[in-house]
C-alpha cells in the first residue's frame, strides 16, 4: 500500500474547511513544483497556514471540486521562508500573535523569528506593542503548542478532535499520552465533551478487550450518568444491566454484575432496596446522589421537628393588619396559606399563574418583617431571583450566591458547620431545583429557621436529577397549600386563562381580539411554520408591539431537532436577525458578533450557569477570545471553551424554566409528537409575560393537552420522608 502512495510537499496557503469533530480538513497548498494551488483533503491535527507539510496519499477527482490530493499520512515542518513564517504566526496558532503582530515580528527578526521565540522570547520586547505580559503569553502558548503537537497527533490518530485534544492536554499536561494509554476511559469522566463512546473508540484502537473490567465499569457508570441526565436519582439494577449489555455488546452477565460489585466496593455506587410506585426496586445510585437523597430527607425531618426562633403571633389579627398595610384583601385559600406560613415550621405553597402567589408573599413578608430582620429570599436562577426581588421589593439571591460558592475551592462556604443567618427562608420556583442543589441548600438552613417553599407543581421538573417539589408534596410530611382560584384581573389574560385550561385538560380559546395577549397562527407544513416564526420575530411583532427582536422575543421549541427544533430555528433566526460579518466557526456552529447565546453547563470559574443567556459583545481574533455580556457582566471565553455556548434565538422549553420573556413564540408541530405533553406546553405558555404566539396545528396542541403522561423519574425522596415522618410520629 505504501509503495502505491505518491508524495507531495508544500506550504499551507489557506484552510478552506475543517471539522473539529473529525479533524477532516480541506486546504489549499502551494506545491514547490507546480504553479497553481493544490487542494488537499484528509484528517489533520491543528493545521495552520504557513506550515510546510510532507504528505503521502493519492490523487482523486471530486465530481464538483475537481482534482484533489487525498492524504493518508503527513508530517508538519516549521516554515523556512520569511513569508511562510509570517503566515504561520499570523494564522492564530499562537495566542498573543495575530496577523498584524506577526508582520512586525518577522520584519524585525526575519528567518530567525522562530528560533527567537523558541530560545530567547524575551527579545520580542523589541517589537512595538509587545510587553512583558504578552511575551509571557507567547512563551506559554509556544511551549504548549510544541507539547500539544505530539499529544494531538496521538489522539487524532485515535479519533479525538483537535478541540478535545487541547482540553486533554490542559487536564493531563505532558502525561496525556501515558494516561490515555493506561486508561482511556478516564477521558469520559475527566474531560467535558468526551463521552464514553469516544473513549471507547480510543480504547478499542489501543487494544482493550471488549469485556475488559475497565470497559465494563466505565460502561456501567456511563449508563448511570445518562440516567441522571434523564432526571433519575437511581436506576433499577436489572434495567441498568440491560442497558449496559446493549451498549457494550457484552453477553456475559457475570462481567457486568462483577463490574457493579467492584464499583460498589469502591464506594462509587450504592445499592439498596427501595419502594417505588408500590413495588420493591433494587436501586443503584451513584454515591453522591444517594448521599444527597438521604441527607435531604434527614435534614427536612430535623427542620420540621425543631422549634422556631420566631415568636408566635395572633394570626387573624396579623392578617387583618397586613391587609390594611398592603391594601390587599386575601381570598380564603390565601388566608389559609398565610396561616400555615405563620404557624408551621415548613410549608409548601403551590399554584399556577394568576392565583395570587405574589400577593401572598407580600402579606407574609409584611408580617414577618415586624417580627425579625433575618429574612432571606432565594431562587435557583438569576432570572427567577431578579423577578422575586421585583415582586417583593426585597433583595433576592440565587442559591449559589446565598450559599457563598467558593469558585476556587469549588464548594459552598455555607453548610451545616457555617449555616445561614436567618429566621425565615423563602425559596421560590422550587420546581426548578434539582436534588443536589436542594441538598446543599437544606444543609445550610439553621434548625431554628422557618422555611416557605413556593412553586408550581404543574411546571416541568428540574433539568437536573430528581423531582424535589413533587416528592416533597407527595411525601405527606410537609403541610401544603394549593392555590387554585384565578383572580379577576388575571382572568382578563388569555395567557393565564389558557394555561389553567391546559392543566385542567381543556382546549385553549383564542378570541383573537386586537388587545389580546395570546394568538394562534395555524400552519400545517413545518417549513412554513419556520418561515412564519422568522417573519414574526424579524418584522411583524417588532413593528406592531415595538419590541426588540433580540432582547424581548424568545422562541421556545419542544425539541432540539427537526425543521422547527431549536437547532434549525437558531440557524434561520441568526441569518434573519444578525447581519454581522465578524464571526468565528466552531465545527458546524457559527458565532457572530451580536449573537444571542446561552450557557449550557455550569461554569463556576466565570460564575455563569446552565441556562444563562447573554449577547456576544466582542470577538478578538488577535487574542482568540469571545466576550459575552450576561446580566451586565462581561465574560471572556477562549475559542476552545466555546462548546459551553449555543445560539439562543430559540431555546428548548426545558431550558426556559424560571425565565420570563416579554414575548414568546412557540412552534407546535406533530413532528414534536414524542414531546407533546401537557406540562411541557403549560410551562412554555407561562413563560410569556406580555404576549404568546403559537404557530402550528391545533392537532398538535390537542395531542399535548390530552397527554398527561410524564416520564417517571426514579427517586426515593418521598418514601424516605414518609418513613422518617412515621418514625417521628411513633416517637411522639
Amino acid at each position: 500500500m505504501e509503495q502505491k502512495l505518491e508524495r507531495l510537499k508544500g506550504q499551507i496557503e489557506r484552510i478552506t474547511f475543517t471539522s473539529e469533530e473529525s479533524g477532516y480538513t480541506v486546504a489549499r497548498v502551494r506545491v514547490y513544483d507546480r504553479n497553481d494551488l493544490v487542494t488537499v483533503v484528509g484528517c489533520f491535527a491543528n493545521l495552520s497556514p504557513g506550515e510546510v507539510v510532507q504528505m503521502s496519499g493519492q490523487w482523486t477527482s471530486h465530481p464538483k471540486f475537481g482534482e484533489q490530493f487525498k492524504v493518508a499520512f503527513y508530517h508538519c515542518e516549521t516554515p523556512a521562508t520569511v513569508k511562510g513564517i509570517e503566515r504561520y504566526l499570523g494564522s492564530g496558532l499562537i495566542k498573543g500573535i495575530g496577523p498584524k503582530m506577526a508582520k512586525r515580528i518577522v520584519a524585525l527578526f526575519g528567518e530567525k523569528t522562530l528560533d527567537i521565540i523558541e530560545q530567547t522570547p524575551e527579545a520580542l520586547e523589541q517589537v512595538e506593542g509587545i510587553g512583558k505580559n504578552r511575551v509571557e503569553m507567547i512563551r506559554t502558548a509556544w511551549s504548549e503548542q510544541k507539547d500539544i503537537r505530539d499529544v494531538m497527533l496521538f489522539l487524532q490518530s485515535h479519533g479525538v478532535s483537535s478541540t478535545y485534544a487541547t482540553k486533554i492536554y490542559k487536564v493531563y499536561g505532558k502525561n496525556a499520552i501515558q494516561t490515555v494509554q493506561e486508561n482511556p476511559y478516564r477521558l469520559a469522566y475527566d474531560i467535558y465533551g468526551i463521552g464514553f463512546k469516544t473513549a471507547d473508540k480510543i480504547a478499542t484502537a489501543l487494544g482493550f478487550a471488549t469485556d475488559s473490567p475497565l470497559r465494563a465499569e466505565a460502561g456501567i457508570l456511563y449508563v448511570l450518568h445518562t440516567c441522571v441526565e434523564d432526571g433519575h436519582v437511581f436506576y433499577p439494577r436489572p434495567l441498568l444491566l440491560e442497558k449496559a449489555s446493549t451498549l457494550l455488546a457484552i453477553e456475559k452477565a457475570n462481567v457486568l454484575e462483577e463490574a457493579v460489585d467492584r464499583l460498589t466496593w469502591d464506594n462509587r455506587l450504592v445499592i439498596e432496596d427501595r419502594l417505588f410506585e408500590s413495588q420493591t426496586v433494587h436501586a443503584v445510585y451513584l454515591a453522591g446522589f444517594h448521599r444527597a437523597e438521604v441527607q435531604v430527607a434527614a435534614r427536612i425531618t430535623t427542620l420540621c421537628m425543631c422549634e422556631s426562633a420566631l415568636r408566635a403571633v395572633d394570626v387573624p389579627r396579623a392578617i387583618t393588619w397586613a391587609e390594611g398595610q398592603t391594601g390587599m384583601i386575601l381570598a380564603a385559600k390565601q388566608r389559609d396559606a398565610v396561616c400555615a406560613a405563620l404557624t408551621k415550621k415548613i410549608v409548601i405553597i403551590t399554584g399556577g399563574p394568576g392565583t395570587g402567589k405574589s400577593t401572598l408573599l407580600s402579606v407574609i413578608l409584611q408580617i414577618y418583617s415586624k417580627i425579625s430582620s433575618k429574612i432571606l429570599l432565594t431562587a435557583p436562577t438569576g432570572r427567577a431571583a431578579k423577578r422575586m426581588a421585583e415582586v417583593t421589593g426585597l433583595e433576592a439571591k440565587t442559591i449559589h450566591r446565598l450559599l457563598c460558592y467558593d469558585f476556587k475551592k469549588r464548594a459552598f462556604k455555607k453548610n451545616e458547620d457555617d449555616p445561614l443567618d436567618c429566621d425565615l427562608l423563602i425559596l421560590d420556583e422550587v420546581s426548578m431545583v434539582d436534588l443536589l442543589l436542594f441538598h446543599y441548600l437544606v444543609k445550610a438552613i439553621p434548625r431554628s429557621a422557618k422555611v416557605i417553599l413556593v412553586g408550581d407543581i404543574n411546571q416541568l421538573p428540574s433539568v437536573g436529577a430528581g423531582c424535589v417539589l413533587h416528592d416533597l408534596i407527595g411525601s405527606g410530611a410537609i403541610p401544603v397549600v394549593r392555590l387554585t382560584e384565578i383572580f379577576r384581573q388575571a382572568q382578563q389574560s388569555s395567557i393565564i386563562s389558557n394555561a389553567h385550561a391546559i392543566i385542567n385538560g381543556r382546549m385553549v380559546q383564542f378570541p383573537n381580539r386586537e388587545t389580546d395577549d395570546m394568538f394562534f397562527i395555524e400552519e400545517e407544513d413545518p417549513e412554513q411554520i419556520l418561515e412564519t416564526i422568522i417573519g414574526l420575530a424579524k418584522t411583524r411583532l417588532p413593528r406592531k408591539y415595538h419590541v426588540d427582536p433580540l432582547r424581548d422575543i424568545q422562541v421556545l421549541s419542544p425539541m432540539n431537532r427537526g425543521v422547527v427544533g431549536t437547532q434549525r430555528l437558531n440557524e434561520a433566526l441568526q441569518n434573519a436577525l444578525n447581519a454581522n460579518t465578524l464571526q468565528i466557526s466552531r465545527g458546524t456552529r457559527i458565532f457572530r458578533l451580536g449573537d444571542k447565546v446561552m450557557q449550557i453547563q455550569n461554569n463556576y470559574d466565570k460564575e455563569v450557569f446552565n441556562g444563562d443567556i447573554g449577547i456576544i459583545s466582542k470577538i478578538n481574533t488577535e487574542e482568540q477570545t469571545v466576550t459575552v455580556t450576561v446580566d451586565g457582566r462581561d465574560l471572556t471565553y477562549d475559542y476552545h471553551d466555546l462548546d459551553e455556548l449555543v445560539l439562543a434565538y430559540a431555546i428548548s422549553i426545558h431550558k426556559s424554566q424560571g425565565g420570563e420573556y416579554p414575548v414568546v413564540i412557540m412552534p407546535l408541530s406533530t413532528q414534536h409528537y414524542v414531546m407533546l405533553q401537557r406540562n411541557l406546553i403549560y410551562t412554555g405558555i407561562t413563560r410569556g409575560k406580555k404576549l404568546v404566539v403559537l404557530v402550528g396545528t391545533r392537532k398538535a396542541l390537542s395531542i399535548a393537552i390530552r397527554n398527561i403522561k410524564q416520564m417517571k423519574r426514579y427517586s426515593a425522596l418521598a418514601e424516605r420522608l414518609r418513613l422518617l415522618a412515621q418514625t417521628k410520629s411513633s416517637l411522639v
